[in-house]
């Protein structure tokens, strides 16, 4: 039977403890027992042993869970590491920062994404194209080969760090030994410096250059939309993959016509006759010109419509409409016939105080002051 004594035990808590109840047990302890703070005491690195061989084990779930149901006799045991407990493990002790973290080998790391903004005319949005734009994008330097050595040699160990990437300092206080860790200011915690740094890149091995990548626009886009064109943003480091560019639309103003998703508006001049009358009149679409049905006793403010003469929809099919806002314009250079003419209308309508041309109506306009 196992002499150990029972890890809940060990660190004073209940079976059913939370993890973060284990956790701070397992803190309060470490910093009373630690041999830093226990000099004097023989027993005091078993002591501070046997709690952290409690807290690897209750921190771990599937640990956790064959102790439950087996306890120091669980098959196979349980593999207890006390070699990462030393002045990295004091922070995470006392300070609760966690590990000191060891130089080695360098992580592969995701290049960064990328942002465009592209610009677009309303034709372009409702035709659908194809936009080739240049951008700067970080890639492995061509001078290095992307190892940032001029003699493309391969990183030699700090000499200060010897590899680790961290500087150690041992300072004595009333409460025992402490280490202060700080990153290592010659290799800046690489672990590893390059003796002939390429000119190109400073030793970065990294390269900012411009590319050009065509953007395919779909019919219909809004301004706001983003294209996401994977794996075109900046290169990944030390054998990460790259980043993504996104191409952010933004469509220009347009000098005739004013966006509502999918349908466009306009206002549209017509004159009084045509009002009062009726016409067929010429209006803009973004193909060109289309004819216009103007129904008779059309008043200002109104608004007719062109179906399916707008923007093509992005989830539907089929295509917007062009709305145009009417405005009857009245006339300022009317000529002394047409005055009469009107006049004359004015007459069989039965109005009153419609002012009678004279003579000289046809200049007073001009000569008035």
């Amino acid at each position: 039977m196992s002499s150990k004594r029972d890890y809940y035990q060990v660190l004073g808590v209940d079976r059913g403890a939370s993890q973060e109840e284990i956790k701070k047990a397992y803190r309060a302890l470490a910093r009373t027992l630690h041999p830093d703070r226990n000099r004097d005491d023989p027993e005091a690195s078993e002591k501070f042993k046997e709690v952290v061989e409690a807290y690897q084990v209750l921190s771990d779930p599937e640990k956790r869970a064959r102790y439950d149901r087996w306890g120091h006799e669980a098959p196979g045991g349980f593999d207890i590491d006390f070699s990462d407990f030393g002045f990295g493990d004091i922070f995470d002790i006392f300070f609760g920062t966690g590990t000191a973290r060891r130089a080695g080998r360098p992580r592969p790391q995701r290049g960064a994404d990328l942002r465009y903004d592209l610009h677009l005319s309303l034709e372009e949005v409702a035709h659908g194209t194809q936009r080739e734009i240049e951008v700067p994008r970080l890639v492995p330097c061509q001078a290095c080969a992307g190892t940032g050595s001029a003699a493309q040699k391969p990183p030699q160990t700090c000499p200060d760090c010897h590899g680790t990437g961290e500087r150690r300092l041992s300072q004595a206080t009333p409460f025992g030994h402490f280490a202060t860790v700080t990153t290592c200011p010659t290799c800046r915690g690489a672990g590893q410096v390059l003796r002939d740094p390429c000119a190109a890149c400073g030793g970065e091995g990294m390269a900012r250059t411009p590319h050009r990548i065509n953007v395919p626009i779909p019919k219909g886009i809004e301004s706001g939309e983003r294209i996401r064109l994977a794996g075109y943003g900046d290169a990944g480091v030390s054998g990460g993959p790259p980043g993504d560019l996104y191409v952010v639309v933004v469509v220009d103003p347009h000098p005739v016509f004013e966006r509502r998703g999918a349908d466009l508006a306009t206002e549209l001049q017509i004159t009084f006759a045509q009002a009062a009358l009726g016409a067929r009149v010429s209006v803009p679409t973004l193909e060109g010109f289309d004819e216009l049905e103007i129904p008779p006793g059309t008043q200002t403010g109104e608004v007719l419509s062109l179906r399916g003469k707008g923007l093509p929809r992005r989830q539907r099919l089929g295509s917007g409409d062009v709305y145009y806002l009417v405005r009857v314009v009245t006339p300022t250079d009317l000529s002394r016939e047409e005055k009469e003419v009107l006049w004359e209308f004015a007459q069989l309508r039965g109005e009153t105080g419609v002012q009678a041309p004279s003579k000289t109506s046809r200049t007073s306009r001009s000569t008035r002051r």
